[in-house]
């Protein structure tokens, strides 16, 4: 059995991750870490702060061999954290459909606690949406990873904007209560300060899917994420949304060959302006149009919502906020202008 290491100054907290599951079946996940005191981020806070904090998050420390029990209704089941803290738990109980509560606590301190949330899809589901983050939502320039590493780490939540309309698109695609799922390749070490983010941007909160952080890393992180979202909800179908920095399209494409009576649509953000990159994808788009599903490569939410309003994916009053969020949040982006230049 793992024990768990030397006692901490600190006090050890349970960090739960937003969840999915059934009617019949929820997964928890979560971690089990020493406390490093962790404070909101502000529209003020220096690159210097946001950098200590993003250093923090790297370098947790976990609680192996932690025992956790969980709690839903009259469902209770237990599970010992890994070598990393990290714990996942099955309840078999009766879970209605929107968040389902989970209560957490560590059995051998039970004032340890937490509460996480479970995400029961609703049968008035359309369909439901599984997107990346990194340069799909936000700019992460994840193709150089030193920059991606400045840009994460000198940045906070606050202070990182969505492209413009992307958060108005987003919110079109999960009305009618369709899921939005995040699988990404970051790591689970941002987890909270992603959640912030969606919060704080406007973006709907939905299950993450993260990966572990360092060379441990599983190189087959989102292809297994998203196939266990599809086997966890047969009958739904869904809209993948990605970039082309790195593997998105080649990965979504092999989904829709697995599986082409699955997915409505893939949205792809244009981020390679390389003539290789694109015609790569213009090979894709035509491979997937086989399937009756289409790929969109766009350089901007707008194109794509107008797609998907023309395929019935979101109202087309929706594009027309697509466009205004556009309009005003490239706007405020702009430097303002005097006599005396830009300030």
């Amino acid at each position: 059995m793992i024990r768990i290491r030397r006692p901490s100054r600190d006090p050890i907290i349970i960090l739960p991750y937003l969840g999915y599951g059934t009617p019949q079946k929820l997964t928890v996940r979560g971690r089990v870490l020493e406390d490093e005191g962790f404070t909101a981020t502000g529209d003020a806070d220096s690159r210097w702060r946001n950098l200590i904090h993003f250093w923090k998050r790297l370098e947790s420390d976990e609680v192996p061999g932690a025992r956790v029990r969980a709690r839903c209704g009259r469902a209770d089941t237990e599970a010992l954290t890994d070598r990393e803290g990290y714990f996942r738990l099955e309840l078999a109980t009766r879970a209605k459909a929107g968040w389902n509560p989970v209560e957490l606590e560590l059995a051998d301190n039970p004032r340890v606690k937490a509460k996480a949330g479970v995400l029961v899809p609703s049968r008035e589901a359309r369909f439901g949406v599984i997107s990346d983050i990194d340069d799909t939502i936000v700019a992460s320039n994840v193709t150089n990873k030193l920059r991606m590493i400045f840009t994460v780490a000198l940045t906070n939540a606050r202070t990182r904007k969505p492209f413009p309309g992307v958060a108005a698109l987003y919110r079109a695609l999960h009305a009618q209560l369709n899921p939005v799922f995040y699988v990404s390749k970051s790591p689970w070490n941002l987890y909270a300060p992603l959640i912030e983010y969606l919060e704080i941007q406007g973006l709907p909160l939905g299950p993450l899917l993260l990966r572990d952080f360092g060379w441990r890393a599983e190189k087959e992180h989102k292809e297994k994420s998203i196939e266990d979202i599809l086997r966890t909800y047969p009958k739904l179908r869904f809209v993948l949304i990605g970039d082309s920095g790195e593997k998105d399209p080649e990965i979504y494409a092999g989904v829709v060959r697995r599986h082409p009576e699955r997915i409505r649509a893939i949205y792809i953000r244009s981020v390679n302006p390389d003539p290789r990159r694109i015609g790569a994808i213009e090979a894709l788009i035509k491979e997937v149009a086989k399937t009756g599903c289409q790929l969109v490569l766009a350089p901007e939410a707008e194109p794509a919502a107008a797609h998907a309003a023309a395929e019935g994916l979101i109202q087309a009053s929706e594009l027309r906020k697509v466009r205004a969020e556009k309009v005003l949040e490239r706007s405020a982006s702009k430097p303002a202008v005097s006599s005396g230049g830009l300030k």
